[in-house]
């Protein structure tokens, strides 16, 4: 077994305690970074019990950790900067046995990319989209389970995950239409999706048109 393995397998142990699967789903479907105290309060535990668990989420790969001081105080009086959290880049992927479906996704983009077989991989995408079973339930919810992680900017309905991200940096043009007609095929005629991208997460994001959220 590589270490690569063996580090994503202990990354992915952290997360068997419930508290902590809670904290890294919120945090992660937050837009921006994210204190103890918002943590604490989503969980409903205490701040310290929070602290802990987050930090164990930061030691496992899983977050990433900054300080900015929460208000424009500054001197000695301002207090020290706040410890915020934030998903942290990286994947962790585990299968038992090993698998390699990364590397036959990238085969098949490149040869789909060299052969310009765009639109077709875009009416494909779109008739998949369709085609899913829970299409026509609430977009927000079969975007979240879809690991999107959907969250509202205004009247902007923006994607903090890509779950094609790999992929995306290497074929972004060829996965980023594909990844459009997708989502195009689950929304209704009630919704507009773009490729505007959200920084750090997904290309695609969406409007209501016929109402607001």
């Amino acid at each position: 077994m590589s270490t690569e393995e063996d580090e994503a397998i202990a990354a992915l142990g952290v997360l068997s305690d419930p508290l902590r699967r809670k904290l890294y789903r919120h945090v992660a479907a937050s837009a921006g970074e994210v204190g103890r105290d918002d943590a604490a309060q989503a969980a409903g535990v205490s701040r310290s019990l929070a602290a802990f668990h987050l930090d164990k989420l930061v030691a496992a790969g899983l977050l990433a950790v900054s300080f900015r001081r929460l208000s424009d105080r500054t001197g000695p009086g301002a207090g020290r900067p706040a410890k915020m959290y934030r998903r942290a880049d990286g994947e962790h992927t585990v299968s038992l046995p090993p698998r390699s479906y990364d590397t036959a996704g990238r085969l098949l983009a490149d040869v789909v990319e060299r052969a310009g077989l765009d639109r077709e991989l875009q009416a494909a995408a779109k008739a998949a989209g369709a085609a899913d079973p829970d299409a026509k339930g609430d977009l927000v919810e079969v975007l979240g389970a879809r690991g999107y992680l959907p969250f509202w900017d205004g009247d902007t309905l923006r994607l903090a995950n890509c779950p094609f991200h790999a992929l995306a940096d290497e074929f972004r043009a060829l996965i980023c239409g594909m990844n459009l007609a997708l989502v195009e095929g689950m929304a209704s005629e009630e919704w507009s999706a773009s490729v505007d991208p959200c920084p750090g997460g997904c290309c695609v994001s969406l409007r209501s048109i016929n109402k607001s959220h």
